[in-house]
């Protein structure tokens, strides 16, 4: 599509409610029959620091951020703190209007509170003039003393938002109807009014503006999803009964969605003291006979790193969720970053043996984490679902009946106490649990309890029945057969009537862009936009990371002459990785990376593109081109 529609920003400090303003407005928009699509910046702070939200909407589909924005509503920094001269954090009342200038684009729309943003300030960042260099209309509005003057402060909120709805023509019913949702009585009443009070105030403005919002309709019904969302419920739809974390950003998101939902199938939620007791108790409720799951972000999923080993050598099934964060250490805890890949990939002991998946939007959220799942129990490993923070708290417009699905509570990769009574015991009786004879590499196991079950799960190497076994012989079968599993999962993978790696763009282009994970959207946007100019190019996101998707991606490299690798981490890891396993395509394979806590934005990998295929300037924006083996 192209970068057209409405892109609408807030901006305020982190604790006044800007989140919950921009999800009832895309609601409002969604409900009006536009697609949204929303995108979250804010600070690690619980209160203050400059935070906004921004969300596209046009009257088809939209699956990525535009490029910068055309609406500002800029409420000022209620929760700011000093601005003694020398303050560590400058000016922050001011930032929620002086930080976002730089990415509204030309004729774009001014609001900015004078309640808290008062005309000094503005002075002080040029804004008249700026205005007029760049054609901004520039609509400066008390919000917060209309606030006072009919409620509370806390309401200047939605005032903005009835100045915002008449300045774009959008009638105040659908913001009404999410008021009386969401409150009641005396605050209900007084919100309503204040919304349409300000909606009369802009009517009477004079405005010199030009922007508008498309008009649209949905032939279905839609919901507004996260990834996170979409991860929770997919588990739930495939029988997980229990959890087990402890908060940690991005992933407190799913924690708590499962935890809010468990109970209502049966399930538990245990929060805990830390994360190496989050993935013990999860892969126990899992030896239990429970599908489980348990998740963290890079500095607590690090903690995991043991229970993760000891699922792999006991073959206890365990499904893993990784919410990638800019590290080291704690890094930038809410801003996005592709840079645990080899974390996830290989963290814990020895040689892995797991299923990785990185889902790219709301659906492939939903459906890879189900099959990790599937995959999890049927083969007995553990599996994770590596994602970030940016498909975190995106909000996409789906259709509901996508999530239609027959849910899955049956435990695979269980014998019966019928089948164990068939299954090869030693002369003690104990069961073969890890028999080396078997094709796939995968033994089916007992629970704790059945007849005809019993055996040892130990964190050593072991022989047939779970006995430590240090054998030479024994070692080499028993890898060689755990590792067998990666190779039966890979044709399972391949078999599926639809892969996880998704095509996009003519299929004849000579020019390629791989992409993984939450960019993958933004990079097919950005290849439409390409073609049109005349370029012939095609992309390929790639899901699969563990078992990495060997022909998929060489017939993909074969077809091209050259390949951009798009992705947000410093070092190129999945590049890395590809060249790892297709070392013969190293030549073809040169990066585009950004990791300085922003997604990609449509325009930036079309930039990108241009520099290093086509010769063209240096990329800007915190952007860095990396060339391929041997130029």
């Amino acid at each position: 599509m192209s970068d057209s529609g409405l892109k609408w920003r807030i901006a305020g400090g982190s604790g006044d409610g800007i989140d919950s303003t921009s999800q009832n407005f895309a609601k409002a928009l969604m409900r009006s029959g536009l697609y949204v699509f929303t995108h979250r910046h804010y600070p690690s702070r619980i209160r203050g620091g400059h935070t906004y939200v921004e969300v596209r909407a046009d009257d088809e589909p939209v699956k990525s951020r535009g490029d910068g924005f055309n609406f500002l509503l800029s409420l000022g920094d209620s929760f700011a703190r000093s601005e003694k001269e020398g303050a560590v954090y400058g000016k922050e009342k001011l930032k929620p209007l002086s930080e976002n200038l730089d990415d509204l684009n030309e004729g774009g729309v001014i609001i900015y509170d004078t309640g808290l943003i008062d005309e000094e300030a503005t002075e002080e960042i040029n804004l008249e003039e700026r205005a007029e260099e760049n054609d901004w209309h520039v609509y400066p509005i008390d919000l917060r003393g209309l606030a006072r003057e009919h409620g509370r402060e806390v309401m200047r909120n939605t005032a903005g938002i009835g100045f915002t709805a008449a300045m774009l023509g959008i009638e105040t019913e659908p913001f009404e109807k999410l008021i009386g949702e969401a409150m009641s009585g005396d605050a209900k009443d007084a919100n309503i009014e204040i919304l349409n009070i300000a909606y009369e105030q802009a009517q009477e403005m004079e405005t010199t503006h030009d922007l508008q919002v498309p008009e649209g309709s949905h032939d279905e019904e839609m919901a507004m999803m996260s990834g996170s969302d979409s991860i929770s419920y997919g588990a739930l739809d495939e029988g997980c009964r229990f959890i087990a974390g402890y908060p940690m950003t991005p992933w407190t998101d799913v924690f708590t969605i499962m935890s809010q939902n468990l109970p209502h199938f049966g399930g538990i939620s245990e929060q805990v003291e830390d994360e190496i007791a989050a993935a013990s108790l999860a892969l126990g409720a899992s030896h239990a006979g429970v599908k489980a799951m348990s998740g963290s972000s890079g500095g607590g999923f690090a903690l995991m790193s043991e229970p993760l080993g000891l699922a792999e050598m006991t073959e206890t099934p365990v499904v893993l969720v990784e919410a990638m964060r800019a590290g080291p250490s704690t890094g930038l805890p809410t801003k996005p970053e592709q840079s645990d890949l080899e974390h996830v990939l290989y963290t814990s002991q020895g040689d892995s043996c797991r299923v990785v998946f990185a889902p790219a939007n709301v659906r492939e959220a939903y459906d890879q984490t189900r099959k990790a799942f599937e995959l999890a129990y049927s083969y007995n490993l553990p599996a994770i679902v590596v994602y970030d923070q940016k498909i975190q708290g995106e909000l996409r417009t789906v259709p509901i009946d996508f999530f239609d699905r027959e849910p899955t509570e049956e435990l695979e990769g269980v014998l019966t106490e019928e089948e164990l009574e068939e299954a090869a015991h030693d002369q003690a009786g104990k069961f073969q649990r890890y028999r080396h004879d078997v094709e796939d590499g995968s033994n089916p196991r007992s629970i704790p309890g059945q007849k005809g079950g019993r055996h040892l799960a130990t964190g050593n190497e072991s022989q047939a029945v779970g006995h430590i076994e240090e054998d030479p012989d024994n070692r080499k079968a028993q890898m060689d057969r755990r590792m067998r599993k990666l190779s039966s999962i890979r044709e399972d993978l391949d078999s599926m009537d639809s892969s996880h790696q998704t095509y996009h763009g003519p299929a004849d282009a000579d020019q390629g862009i791989l992409v993984w994970g939450s960019q993958q959207d933004t990079v097919f946007e950005a290849v439409d936009r390409l073609n049109a100019r005349g370029e012939e190019v095609k992309a390929l996101g790639v899901s699969d990371l563990m078992p990495y998707p060997e022909s998929d991606v060489t017939a993909f490299l074969e077809s091209v002459d050259d390949c951009l690798v798009v992705e947000m981490n410093a070092t190129g890891q999945f590049r890395g990785l590809t060249q790892k396993e297709l070392g013969r395509f190293g030549d073809k394979l040169s990066s585009l990376l950004k990791y300085d806590g922003e997604p990609f934005e449509p325009g930036e990998v079309v930039e990108g593109f241009e520099s290093s295929v086509n010769g063209g300037e240096p990329p800007g924006k915190n952007m860095v081109i990396e060339p391929a083996a041997g130029d």
